[in-house]
Parts: structure tokens; C-alpha cells; sequence
């Protein structure tokens, strides 16, 4: 079968992979869409370390082939849409509704490939970039098929990611007031979080000013170039600041721009061994730096949230979905992600 690997050098798309049956409490899955993450091309430009040989993605949704034994929650052709949490369901920290804390979901690749004769790993427990994958019965989530898959697809890491920031981690609250720095994959979906939070003030900024109209359309309530105009529209600071980018300067600024008791979320992935400085006595008025890991999702919980909340037209999704490219078509659309050309470009089987 298609999928596209990594090897440590270059990225190739193969036609010689396989992948095993699924195990008890896990669900083999056939993708029909998986959406282009900056997480991906973070591991090829080893901004995120992963070991290789690898198949890469791990946001995209298709149809149950199989299932293993004791999987009761999907059957056989149900439509699904994959989360990257492979957490064990039964720790202190699943148990108290945190399942991006399960430390069995963090940093155990498995290796249900193969190439040949050699094993070959799975990236966020997913590796959705295949043409089938199996994942644990944890991370399939039933979802309408009146849902277009390209569409469903995107759920499973930017919407959680973005949305949940908002709704779980933040928990922005009606009349607050927001900054997004960063209006990519993520930060299209932080903007309409807080839309759907109810937040009075929502400003984008982005160095690139094509991308206001979509800004807007996904709630934004002001448009900036840079976060220097920021205090003409929030002149005491904003409630709330998203790092979407994945820059040290940026967390600085994100920082900087809080108003008393402010919060600033820090989405974007710099390079692992990336510090950020700020002036500690900026804090002291209650403001706070959170880490947010996967948007603080409940993945069966959200997953199913989101895709209803889509269903009634208040989520976006289809209007996320820039670019569509056959698998083979990769090249271009790692292009496209990488020149910032496009929201999300999604790959097909």
C-alpha cells in the first residue's frame, strides 16, 4: 500500500508498506483524508526529534476496516476521525478527564509497519499518511458520514488543537478579550474558538496581510501586520494570548501584551532546545505562561462536540480546507505548507 515515509534523509512516497492486523482493543482504519500538519514537516526539519524509518501524519479520518477484540464503540465501516492520543484509559491522570497527561500517550512510537523485511514506526500513535493504519480503539471517534472526510479529517489535530486551547486550557469566557499571533492551521481554529467562547475582541496578527479576509471569516474582529498596534485597539492588554508560531520572540511578545490577570497559551512548537525570556516582574498582577498540549482535549468528547457544532454551521471546517492533492502529489503540498500558501492542504487516498 501508498504511504509517505521519512527515513532520516528525504521523504518518500512508497507503494511497498504494510501494516498488521489490528490487536485486541485497537482498530485498523482506512484513510480517505489526512490533513498536512507544520507538526509533519517539523520532523523532517527535526524540530520535533522522532526516530526514523517513520510514516509520517497524524490528523486524518476514513472508514473502520476491522476491528480487534473487545472494540465495541465503532464497528466496520463506520466513519471515524483519529486523534493522536493513544492514552491507556485507566491512570490517575485518564481518570480525572486529562488524557493528553496519560503518560502511555507520550513518547512510545510503535511500530505496526513494514517495509520488506524492516519495521517501521508510527508518528503520534497515528501515522495517518498511509493508506491504511492501525490505532488504539481509544482513538477512533464515530463522527456522521454526512461529514465530507476531507473536512473530518482536520478535526483530529488542528480543531482540537486550536478550539480546545480556547474552550479547555483558557477557558475564555464571554466578553474577554483575545490575541492570536499566528493565523495558520491553528490559529484559524483559536480564532473561532473564541468566537464560539463569546470573546468581544479577537485580534489576528500575521506578518502576512493576505490572510486578513480568512481572519476574519473565522472570527477575528481586527487585523494586524505585527503585535506593535495591538495596544491602540487593547490599550490596558488583552485577557488572553495564543502563540501560534512557534518563535521566542513571539512567546516574548505574547507575554508582554497581557493585561492584569492575563493568560498566554503557547500553541506554536519551537526547536526543542528553544528558550524564551521575559521580565519575571511582569507577572506579579496574577498573568500566568500556560503550555497547552494537544488543546487539553477529551478526544471522544470533543471529537463528537466539534463535529455537531460543524454540522449546525458553527464550526468551520470546509472553509479550512485550502488545497486537495492525491497522495502522490506530496512534494506539492509540503510546498504550499511550507510557503505558507495555504491554511491546510489535505492528502487523499
Amino acid at each position: 500500500m501508498r504511504g509517505v515515509v521519512f527515513d532520516g534523509k528525504q521523504v518518500q512516497v512508497v507503494d511497498d508498506l504494510a501494516v498488521r492486523e489490528p490487536g485486541p482493543g485497537e482498530v485498523l482504519v482506512t484513510i480517505a483524508a489526512a490533513g498536512l500538519c507544520h507538526s509533519d514537516l517539523s520532523v523532517v526539519d527535526g524540530t520535533i526529534p522522532f526516530p526514523v524509518p517513520v510514516v509520517l501524519g497524524h490528523e486524518g479520518a476514513g472508514v473502520v476496516e476491522a476491528v480487534g477484540a473487545g472494540v465495541t464503540h465503532v464497528a466496520p465501516g463506520d466513519h471515524v476521525a483519529l486523534s493522536t492520543l493513544a492514552n491507556c484509559g485507566t491512570c490517575a491522570e485518564c481518570d480525572r478527564g486529562r488524557p493528553t497527561m496519560c503518560r502511555q500517550a507520550i513518547g512510545r512510537p510503535g511500530k505496526p509497519f513494514t517495509r520488506g523485511t524492516d519495521l517501521v514506526h508510527q508518528f503520534a500513535s497515528n501515522s495517518a499518511f498511509a493508506e491504511r493504519t492501525v490505532v488504539k480503539a481509544v482513538q477512533a471517534v464515530r463522527i456522521p458520514k454526512d461529514i465530507p472526510l476531507e473536512s473530518a479529517a482536520l478535526i483530529g489535530c488542528g480543531v482540537l488543537t486550536g478550539v480546545g486551547a480556547v474552550l479547555n486550557r483558557a477557558r475564555v469566557d464571554r466578553g474577554d478579550s483575545v490575541v492570536v499571533i499566528g493565523t495558520g492551521g491553528i490559529g484559524l481554529n483559536v480564532l473561532q474558538g473564541a468566537r464560539l467562547a463569546g470573546a468581544l475582541r479577537i485580534v489576528a496578527v500575521d506578518a502576512n496581510p493576505a490572510k486578513e479576509e480568512m481572519a476574519r471569516q473565522f472570527g477575528a474582529t481586527d487585523f494586524l501586520t505585527s503585535t506593535k498596534g495591538v495596544k491602540d485597539i487593547l490599550p490596558t492588554g488583552t485577557d488572553h494570548a495564543f502563540e501560534c508560531v512557534g518563535r521566542v520572540e513571539l512567546i516574548r511578545q505574547a507575554i508582554d501584551l497581557l493585561d492584569r490577570h492575563g493568560q498566554a497559551v503557547l500553541l506554536g512548537v519551537p526547536p526543542a532546545t528553544a528558550e524564551a525570556s521575559f521580565r519575571v516582574s511582569s507577572l506579579y498582577l496574577d498573568k500566568s505562561v500556560l503550555g497547552c498540549r494537544y488543546g487539553s482535549s477529551r478526544p471522544q468528547r470533543d471529537i463528537a462536540l466539534y463535529a455537531e457544532l460543524y454540522r449546525q454551521g458553527r464550526l468551520l471546517l470546509d472553509e479550512l480546507v485550502t488545497a486537495v492533492h492525491p497522495v502522490e502529489d506530496f512534494a506539492k503540498a509540503r510546498a504550499d505548507a511550507e510557503a505558507g500558501r495555504v491554511a491546510r492542504a489535505v492528502l487523499t487516498f
